[in-house]
């Protein structure tokens, strides 16, 4: 293993099993990040203004972008397999806070789904739609280091997938455009 990684890995990993709330806080992301993720997108699809449209694109579109980093993250896992520092560390050199398979490590799909979602709002969801999901996305890569179930550089690969997806599901947006509108429909959302 890199340096690099063995060194970020147990200094972010060190304080996990001593801080009892922030073990509650940082397993909570590391976990429930998609749950987080659903809960917001409902509630910024309703704070949005009645037939407030392309914000509410923006949050169809940030979706897809979660899904496409997550099929990329198929396809790089399906080709390079690396291992889950539970799986190769000695077990008293670290903490796991999580149970977790051993699966792929790289890239992290959590956050690679988070980068998804936030880099698909950037600039055209509203501010405080954005800001909570970036933020959301940064906690979920201490967090994925922190319980001890990924390396340093899985979740910045995970943060590449995510942003550059984020970015490719805007070329295509306008394929997302019925799903908008049927979103807007069954919510009630449009304007009459």
């Amino acid at each position: 293993m890199n340096p690099f990684d063995l060194n970020i890995f147990h200094f972010l990993n060190h304080f996990a099993g001593h801080h009892p709330v922030v073990d509650l806080v940082m397993i909570g992301f590391a976990r429930y990040s998609p749950l987080l993720y659903a809960l917001l997108f409902i509630i910024a699809w309703f704070a949005q203004p009645r037939g407030e449209r392309p914000q509410r694109h923006a949050l169809v579109v940030a979706a897809g972008a979660g899904v496409l980093a997550l099929l990329i993250n198929m396809v790089i896992a399906h080709f390079w397999f690396r291992p889950r520092p539970f799986a190769v560390l000695p077990h008293d050199s670290f903490i796991q806070l999580i149970p977790h398979g051993a699966d792929a490590s790289f890239p992290s799909d959590h956050v690679s789904g988070a980068f998804g979602f936030s880099a698909g709002c950037w600039g055209r969801a509203a501010r405080w739609v954005s800001w909570s999901f970036t933020l959301i996305a940064v906690m979920v890569m201490v967090a994925r280091v922190y319980t001890g179930v990924h390396w340093p550089t899985d979740v910045i690969a995970g943060l590449v997938v995510g942003i550059v997806a984020g970015r490719a599901v805007w070329l295509i947006s306008s394929l997302f455009r019925p799903l908008t509108r049927i979103g807007l429909y069954v919510t009630g959302q449009t304007v009459r």
